[in-house]
């Protein structure tokens, strides 16, 4: 029993550390790219519940 909890700490760790080897910090362009992009989903997923709660509202 403890032999397969430490095996599965050890799996994890190695899964975690091949994920840390990998990042790197974003650059300021890739970084406004992605502020761009989120900016106009959240927008857009606004102006679509807003649409909904209108439609809902003026239905009933």
């Amino acid at each position: 029993m403890a032999k397969k909890i430490i095996r599965s700490i050890k799996s994890k760790y190695t899964q975690y550390s091949r994920v840390w080897r990998l990042l790197k910090k974003p650059s300021m362009t890739e970084f406004k790219t992605i502020s761009k992009v989120t900016a106009v989903g959240l927008l857009v997923i606004g102006a679509l519940g807003f649409v909904i709660s209108i439609a809902m509202t003026l239905a009933f």
